[in-house]
């Protein structure tokens, strides 16, 4: 059980679900509290293989049955936020009561996604390299009518991006590393599942076949 002030947590990630239980996209705590407090969602909380619904009110008597307790009421994992008067457990899940939103249906293309489809990883050099370092390429240059899609955009690092500047690959004399293709699902998401904390989302990831955006 990890407790925490409201400063970095509160960017931590929320799984929102539709009236259906389907998965519909990722927000932060921030945005999930938000919609907790307007009676917009209810928290889906997972204890023991069980599933249970909750409103903002009996959660916040859930967390403080819970802090007088001295436990967490859940699994080692759960994240705490302080208030004036009592912690508040952070849900890993909500539940939308008002909207029917439907999944995105292709992931969103923009570099934050583009980088970790290809695992932060220059598809020219091979170097593992963070955000600040790395670079968009279109493999085709858009001056030779190279499109911005899926298939003709690869992560680059700084000096690749120069290197090869307004050519195509072959006439820098450089190879990709693999072939460009657009992901079936938003690559984040195995970023954000290889963290023990979210692991409750799986059951309903595996029943959406959509492309779900996360912030």
């Amino acid at each position: 059980m990890v407790e925490a002030d409201g400063n970095g947590v509160l960017h931590s990630s929320v799984l929102v679900l539709n009236r259906s239980y389907v998965a519909v996209r990722v927000v932060n705590v921030r945005r999930a509290f938000v919609m907790l407090y307007r009676d917009a969602a209810e928290v889906i909380h997972i204890d023991d293989g069980s599933y249970a619904n909750y409103d903002f009110g009996s959660w916040c008597e859930l967390s403080i049955f819970a802090g007088a307790n001295g436990n967490g009421h859940g699994p080692d994992d759960m994240d705490w936020i302080r208030t004036v008067n009592f912690r508040i457990l952070i849900p890993r899940i909500i539940r939308l009561l008002r909207f029917d939103h439907l999944p995105r249906q292709q992931v969103r293309l923009n570099r934050r996604n583009v980088f970790a489809r290809d695992s932060h990883c220059c598809q020219y050099c091979g170097k593992d390299l963070p955000p600040s370092q790395l670079s968009f390429d279109h493999v085709t240059p858009r001056s030779r009518g190279g499109a911005t899609e899926w298939e003709n955009v690869v992560t680059c690092c700084l000096i690749c991006n120069s290197r090869k500047g307004d050519r195509t690959p072959q006439e820098a004399g450089m190879e990709l590393r693999r072939r460009p293709l657009r992901p079936a699902h938003n690559p984040l998401l195995n970023i954000k599942l290889g963290n023990p904390r979210y692991h409750v989302w799986r059951p309903f990831l595996s029943q959406s076949g959509a492309a779900i955006d996360v912030v």
